[in-house]
């Protein structure tokens, strides 16, 4: 039976896997959120993250996805980190009917939850007792069509599905600086707050067309994996529906950790 409010949906800056295991000013918010989501607790999450970013479109269709460790050069703590939480094969065909006619594949054994999905969902979900199906975004495809794909995915919110996109609205790894006190760069605090502002106004179109903010998008959004995602999240926007922010705030100088709720 559906719910008369429609689920939430979540855009969640991951930043740094670091994030996973050490302490900082965001895990609080990240677990503080979780708690506020869990008294109506999801059927199941569909996660999408800037780090399923493949040619076509593809769903996780396995009975228990493996934990994903894509990164290199971190510590052996952060690749002994296991997010055992159930997959979904129902939810992967659902999710195939909905986007029809677009083709999307069902991934039996190439992916999992990778570092996008997991450490987030770790500090949301700790108990990992929710089953998790990730959708990959076609990294051959312009914003636009991303939004408009996302769009059909409006039914989940009402069948109890908790839509969790993962990135981060600013992500440039060239400019990082690794000191937690590093002070953020102009265009980075630039950007972000346009970027805020085009949410709490509920405008679209300047988030589809956010090339359009000139040489603060093209240093805070170098490719667009990691942009992607927040487009995800918005087309599930209903007429009128607030937007919150559990998480906001910068980090290692050209990280944002933007965060935002819808619904």
């Amino acid at each position: 039976m559906s719910h008369p409010v429609p689920m939430p949906v979540l855009f969640v800056a991951h930043g740094t896997p670091m994030n996973a295991i050490t302490e900082n000013r965001f895990r609080p918010l990240w677990h503080q959120w979780g708690e506020a989501l869990l008294p109506r607790k999801p059927k199941a999450i569909l996660a999408v993250s800037a780090h399923f970013y493949t040619r076509g479109t593809h769903v996780t269709a396995m009975e228990k996805p493996p934990t994903i460790h894509d990164f290199h050069g971190f510590p052996q703590e952060l690749f002994d980190v296991q997010y055992p939480a159930p997959g979904s094969p129902a939810l992967a065909q659902r999710v195939a009917q909905l986007l029809a006619p677009t083709p999307v594949g069902q991934d039996k054994d190439s992916w999992g939850l990778d570092h996008g999905t997991w450490s987030v969902l770790m500090h949301l979900f700790p108990r990992a007792d929710i089953p998790v199906v990730q959708l990959s975004m076609d990294g051959t495809q312009p914003p636009e069509y991303h939004y408009q794909l996302a769009r059909r995915l409006r039914p989940l919110r009402d069948e109890d599905v908790l839509v969790v996109a993962s990135g981060n609205v600013v992500h440039n790894l060239r400019t990082l600086n690794r000191s937690e006190t590093s002070p953020p760069a102009d265009w980075c605090v630039r950007f972000d707050a346009a970027v805020r502002a085009m949410l709490e106004k509920g405008d679209h179109a300047g988030l589809i067309h956010y090339e359009a903010l000139g040489e603060d998008a093209r240093l805070s959004v170098p490719s667009p994996d990691h942009y992607l995602p927040l487009l995800y999240a918005i087309a599930l926007q209903g007429e009128g529906e607030k937007v919150s922010f559990p998480v906001t705030g910068t980090h290692l100088h050209s990280l944002s950790m933007l965060s935002c709720q819808i619904g």
